[in-house]
């Protein structure tokens, strides 16, 4: 009776099912260690607030404990809450239109040139002039009401995309394009197949950057034409002489504006990360 024996050489044998090596992943104490960061940076932040604080007196620095207080004391009677609302509103309507106007725009300008000739002056000289230039205009012409504040939002926010998203677009390597009309696709199909997936991140960024500059000018808006808000608290927080309302107020706007920017974050990584969103 003969024994064959298989050799792992030999070309006829049958393949043998190959083991993969387990990864050992780091996910776990690297998220450990960036929280630790964070957490200590949060500590030396409040530590140097507390010294400034105790350095210049309540009444040019609030303190840490002394702005706790007075979050609680606004969030009792509803004046925080209110505010947080109003103010969120505003952002997110009118950063919401300049997104919406300004990354089709962006795509125009950045594909034809008659649309850029005709537009880029009118771009070029109004980004240049800050929406708080027109506050008093807006409300004369709008009103005190929201209309007013959303427009100089979206004033905002809309040029900032646009200027991004037609960077993107005429970003795009030249190749492509030449090899995607090669291919017989059309003006349409180059947009969507190539101009477009190309030009998101560009257009995530010009979003992101919109909404920070949202804040700045929220506040300028409410501080002249608005009877809640976070910019309205902040300035009868200064008629009143209440350094730690004002305090709550400016956190309370470095907290919302970190929150939403962490929001925008999370949701173009989950939907749009096959576009290559890296925000």
């Amino acid at each position: 009776m003969t024994i064959t024996t298989t050799d792992a050489t030999d070309p006829t044998a049958p393949a043998r099912p190959r083991t993969r090596p387990r990864r050992t992943t780091t996910a776990g104490p690297q998220g450990l260690r960036t929280v630790g960061l964070y957490v200590l940076a949060v500590l030396i932040g409040l530590g140097v607030w507390q010294l400034i604080a105790m350095k210049y007196g309540p009444s040019l620095v609030a303190s840490p404990k002394e702005t706790l207080s007075a979050d609680r004391e606004l969030a009792a009677d509803g004046t925080l809450g209110n505010s947080v609302i109003a103010s969120s509103r505003r952002i997110l309507i009118g950063w919401g239109l300049g997104v919406v106007v300004g990354a089709p725009v962006g795509l125009l300008i950045g594909q034809i040139r008659i649309v850029r000739q005709l537009l880029e002056p009118y771009i070029e000289f109004f980004r240049f002039i800050p929406p708080v230039a027109f506050v008093t205009l807006a409300v004369v012409w709008l009103g005190i009401g929201e209309t007013s504040k959303v427009v100089l939002i979206f004033y905002t926010a809309v040029f900032i995309v646009t200027l991004n998203t037609s960077a993107g677009v005429m970003a795009v390597n030249e190749n492509k394009l030449r090899a995607a009309a090669s291919l017989g696709a059309s003006r349409r199909q180059i947009l969507q197949r190539v101009v477009l997936p190309s030009t998101v991140p560009y257009i995530l960024t010009g979003a992101r950057l919109a909404m920070g500059n949202s804040f700045l000018t929220i506040v300028s808006a409410e501080i002249v034409a608005a009877q809640v808000g976070l910019g309205s608290l902040i300035w009868t927080s200064r008629n009143y002489g209440r350094i730690d309302w004002v305090f709550v107020g400016i956190i309370t706007l470095g907290i919302l504006g970190l929150v939403y920017d962490r929001i925008l974050r999370v949701i173009a990584m989950r939907v749009l990360h096959k576009y290559g969103a890296k925000v």
